[in-house]
């Protein structure tokens, strides 16, 4: 045999020795009442929003700080200034209205009577 043959055969027979059982896991239900998971497709809905608003949020946080790095990186540049303002502006301008779609969806859940 030669030397291929022998450490095809060694390298077979440590994947086998190394080889553990997979054994089944038993899944939860995300949807069941109770527990860590949501209480019904409502519940489902009102996390999917929450989530929704605050990624949202987070891109605006981070565009806001992104405006307040170009206006202190312009050296006095009133262009870089000036995108520098705006950025931060509309950043601000967003959080309102995810500010106000938020109060919307509550107030929305809360006439449909959803909790």
């Amino acid at each position: 045999m030669n030397r291929k043959k022998i450490s095809l055969y060694l390298l077979c027979g440590l994947l086998v020795l190394g080889a553990t059982p997979v054994f089944a896991v038993q899944l939860d239900n995300p949807l069941a009442s109770g527990g860590v998971g949501v209480s019904g497709v409502t519940g489902l809905v009102n996390q999917l929003i929450k989530f929704v608003l605050g990624f949202t949020g987070l891109l605006a946080l981070l565009a806001f700080i992104y405006g307040g790095i170009l206006w202190m990186s312009s050296m006095g540049d009133p262009k870089k200034v000036e995108k520098g303002k705006q950025v931060m502006i509309w950043s601000v301008y967003g959080l309102a209205v995810i500010f106000a779609s938020y109060g919307i969806v509550l107030t929305l859940f809360e006439a449909l009577g959803i909790k």
